[in-house]
């Protein structure tokens, strides 16, 4: 079983990051405050389909093998992912349902680093986080989500 070590939303796209201690994570829509969940609401509002990128996660373990090859004093909501987990193997969560906190996900595909991470955080980073990156997910049920929540399959 899993942990969520921290959260993180953002809530607009060129906005740095926000560390908060619990969030409410709503089903078809995102992290509520997010701006994934923003622009979910503003789509639905317009009758159009909504992306499945509701959430992102990304593991702990990962990102310290990284900052500690790259001596990098970046902080994890750097990665701008929104929860990050330790005790779990993010990739196998493709293709399943889990439960952090509270709400019930379903894992759609891995969430792989851009140019734009690359430029904003470190060069490494497309080369050497390919396949470590995290998981991108669907909310399937409300719930709220705390630091400390497990996460179980």
């Amino acid at each position: 079983m899993g942990k969520v070590e921290e959260i993180h939303i953002a809530p607009q796209r060129s906005n740095a990051v926000q560390q908060v201690d619990q969030a409410s994570l709503e089903a078809g829509k995102g992290i509520v405050g997010d701006r994934y969940h923003e622009m979910a609401r503003m789509l639905m509002s317009q009758n159009k389909s909504i992306p499945d990128n509701h959430v992102t996660l990304i593991a702990r373990e990962e990102l310290d093998v990284f900052l500690a090859d790259h001596q990098s004093e970046l902080k994890y909501g750097d990665f701008r992912r929104n929860i990050v987990t330790s005790g779990i193997d993010l990739n196998q969560l493709v293709g399943k349902n889990f439960k952090v906190g509270e709400a019930l996900c379903h894992g759609m595909e891995l969430c792989e680093p851009c140019s734009m991470l690359a430029r904003t955080v470190h060069s490494a980073v497309l080369p050497e986080l390919v396949h470590k990156a995290g998981l991108r997910a669907t909310i399937l049920s409300d719930g709220n989500v705390k630091v400390g929540n497990p996460i179980s399959e």
